[in-house]
């Protein structure tokens, strides 16, 4: 093992094991040289900095003071554990982060036993930690389960059904509350107000005064050892606090960056066992030990390639607008035009475009925070009192609120408009982001309107069709990243629900594309005629209701018939077999072949890679009308000038 310069110590740790072989004084070097190396890093890759640069400290005391990986440590969302990763056994892949064939820029069970479980939507930990600890319990096994939670993600509902469960119990649980006073927007809700309360109006108290309250609660050994960690401790806080009264034992206010305050803590509330669930709240901040983070207003959540000295992104010459953009300004027109019009995200107001709709319409934009249920039924209640809500979550998001989708909005036939940003292939995140799944989940359900915008133009215009639908739900799905670089409409004009528009004019073959495979598709037309083959390329425009005029023409005057879309088995493709089937189109010989995403879940890779990875690009098209026509040994050989 070489050693370097800058990280002499890290150097010489592989895995929890080695850095718990070193003096408390050792610990705080590798912390440094840990916030270091992590900096560099991500200043490849890009990535998650912020908050994995606010747990330095923290993820190094738990490594040093449990018995990773038998001790179970599950990191809420998991964007934080770049520093975890570096720490066991992963330092030597760590500038592959996020990359196609890299490490995960999240916990993943299948790529180290020290990620016993995976995440990338948030609040889960309580509940997977419970779990675990409940089965260790009927094992017999004499570990701990460790759940990091930050505050944003108590902002869910999630955490407090945990919450409750655990408090209930006399498990041996450990939950470490992470209060940076952030998440990836600015905090909200009646949580984040308590927490500060807590935090500013504590007093912290005496060793003498925590051995004494601890001595009531605990073993006399405990009290022994509290006691030793005097002039380290920030306090055991007790009465009062909402977590001791949900049946947890309150630790805390403790610097999350000190690791005199931490490692004593830590160590306590390892060696007592049998008194049931302990919540140790740490205060840390994001951004932690890099000036342009700490300056940044979101602490460096996200970030593409950075230079370390500067702290700036390289973040290249945007070639069209992002979609995410398109859809906020043509909601601000919309807006400016009704004022009935109101936004509503889930913790991510820049994310989904929704903090530029906020900067000018304030007062009718709402985060509720990390509780998608929550913000689907506050929508529906929002619609039956006539307001135009625009409920924008994330594809994969959303699923997260499937019951009130179905049960609050689709059943009661409210005008509830959903967003679905990240539909579709989005690369460095992975799996857990990946928007397969909208259009199977939502095309299911009666009376849902949904439409998908082959370009950014033609995103502006679904927007203005949204606001005019007030007789029943509607979704709106598009990728992440740019447009095509088309001329911008400028104002949205509504279009005439379920109704698709004819590309360019052909006669074998006929390719249906719905969404912003379209460019594709035409490409593949090109393909197609370089082969002597004659394509029709149409724009479906809607999934529901479908156009059946379109349909019927397209199966009708072509002997090949391909959809092509980017989504599941189970969406599109569904809705146009039923329709071909009904209508007796595929009776006559034609033939007809759907294209949508293989039935897999894809790692983080660049999107166009995850693309063709999943058979939705336009080679896959031409081999697929190709096949169908019997010549498929055509398909690999280059078509003629």
């Amino acid at each position: 093992m070489s050693i370097s310069n800058t990280t002499p110590l890290l150097d010489t740790i592989d895995s929890p094991a080695d850095l718990r072989k070193l003096s408390t004084d050792q610990v705080k070097q590798v912390a440094d040289e840990l916030r270091q190396e992590m900096i560099d890093a991500v200043s490849v890759t890009g990535g998650h900095l912020g908050a994995g640069l606010g747990v330095v400290e923290l993820t190094t005391a738990i490594h040093y003071t449990f018995n990773t990986p038998d001790d179970i440590l599950i990191w809420d969302v998991g964007h934080q554990c770049y520093p975890h990763k570096i720490l066991t056994e992963r330092r030597d892949r760590i500038r592959t982060l996020r990359q196609g064939g890299g490490l995960s820029g999240f916990t993943k069970r299948s790529e180290s036993p020290y990620d016993p479980f995976g995440a990338a939507h948030s609040s889960t930990s309580i509940s997977a930690a419970l779990g675990f600890a409940v089965a260790s319990e009927f094992q017999g096994k004499d570990n701990r389960a460790i759940a990091v939670i930050g505050d944003g993600a108590l902002s869910a509902g999630m955490a407090y059904e945990a919450l409750n469960n655990a408090g209930a119990r006399e498990t041996d649980l450990v939950v470490i509350l992470n209060d940076n006073e952030m998440s990836i927007a600015p905090p909200v809700g009646a949580m984040s107000a308590y927490l500060s309360r807590l935090v500013s109006s504590k007093p912290y108290r005496s060793i003498r005064h925590i051995g004494r309250e601890v001595a009531r609660k605990f073993p006399s050994s405990f009290e022994a050892m509290a006691k030793r960690a005097e002039g380290h401790m920030r306090g055991f806080m007790t009465g009062g606090t909402l977590f001791e009264e949900m049946g947890f034992y309150y630790v805390g206010p403790i610097d999350g960056h000190n690791l005199d305050h931490l490692l004593p803590v830590l160590k306590n509330v390892r060696e007592v066992r049998g008194h049931g669930p302990i919540l140790v709240h740490v205060v840390t901040t994001k951004g932690k030990g890099y000036a342009p983070a700490e300056a940044s207003a979101d602490r460096y959540h996200g970030v593409s390639k950075f230079d370390v000295g500067s702290g700036k992104q390289d973040k290249g010459s945007a070639k069209a607008p992002a979609y995410t953009k398109v859809f906020a300004n043509a909601l601000i027109d919309e807006a400016e035009r009704d004022d009935r019009v109101v936004a509503i995200t889930a913790a991510m107001p820049s994310g989904t475009g929704l903090n530029t709709f906020g900067d000018r319409f304030p007062e009718r934009t709402f985060d509720v925070g990390i509780a998608e249920q929550h913000g689907v039924t506050f929508a529906a209640g929002m619609a039956c009192e006539g307001m135009k809500p625009f409920c924008a979550i994330y594809s994969t998001f959303l699923q997260r609120a499937y019951d009130q989708v179905v049960h609050d909005v689709a059943i009661q036939n409210l005008p509830v408009r959903f967003i679905m940003d990240r539909a579709g292939a989005v690369g460095a995140d992975g799996a857990t982001h990946f928007g397969s799944f909208d259009l199977a989940y939502l095309g299911c359900l009666p009376n849902f309107v949904l439409m998908a915008p082959a370009d950014e133009a033609e995103l502006v215009h679904m927007v203005a069709t949204m606001a005019q639908i007030d007789d029943a739900p509607s979704g709106l799905r598009y990728p992440r990243g740019e447009g095509i670089g088309v001329e911008m409409p400028k104002q949205g004009v509504p279009l005439e629900l379920g109704k698709g528009r004819v590309m360019r004019e052909g006669s074998s073959i006929a390719i249906l594309s719905y969404g912003t495979r379209l460019e594709e598709a035409l490409k593949a037309a090109d393909e197609l005629a370089a082969r002597g083959l004659s394509a029709t390329v149409a724009d479906a425009r809607f999934c529901k209701p479908l156009d059946e005029d379109l349909l019927r023409q397209l199966a009708s005057h072509h002997e090949v018939l391909l959809t092509v879309e980017e989504g599941s088995i189970g969406g599109f493709a569904s809705h146009v077999t039923k329709s071909l089937t009904h209508g007796g189109l595929l009776d006559g010989g034609l033939k007809f072949r759907p294209i949508f995403f293989e039935d897999v879940f894809v790692d983080q890779d660049k999107p166009e890679k995850q693309n063709d990875l999943m058979g939705v690009n336009a080679s896959q098209m031409v081999e697929a009308a190709l096949a169908a026509l019997g010549r498929a040994d055509e398909a690999a050989a280059p078509a003629r000038a």
